[in-house]
């Protein structure tokens, strides 16, 4: 078993927050998700993951997949690490239910 930290071992790591996210967030409305804190929780979490895997990948790998905003999600996990009971759920929220399916899209066929 092949066990190096590259590109591909990151981008498998997010993949699968990705997944996770989407699975957890599909079908919860933002009221829902306002009156339920260990899912805020799980949530912030893994865009916190995300952003530390996306940090590790390649400044090649990230150019060559530009239509990511990695310099977003290092924003994001930021707010969210050093000014935690100040994040604005709202963003947290369309973040997770709008733009996490759109870059899980864009990362779901990614081939090495």
């Amino acid at each position: 078993m092949d066990n190096r930290k590259d590109d591909y071992y990151y981008i498998r790591k997010i993949q699968t927050n990705l997944k996770f996210i989407t699975n957890h967030i599909t079908g919860v409305d933002y009221d829902a998700f306002l009156n339920d804190e260990i899912l805020q929780d799980a949530m912030m979490f893994r865009l916190i993951q995300i952003s530390e895997e996306s940090r590790k990948l390649s400044d090649s790998f990230k150019a060559e997949h530009n239509s990511v905003p990695w310099n977003a999600l290092v924003g994001l996990r930021n707010r969210i690490v050093h000014d935690y009971g100040n994040v604005d759920l709202t963003v947290v929220y369309d973040t997770l239910s709008v733009d996490i399916p759109v870059m899980k899209k864009r990362l779901q066929n990614i081939r090495f």
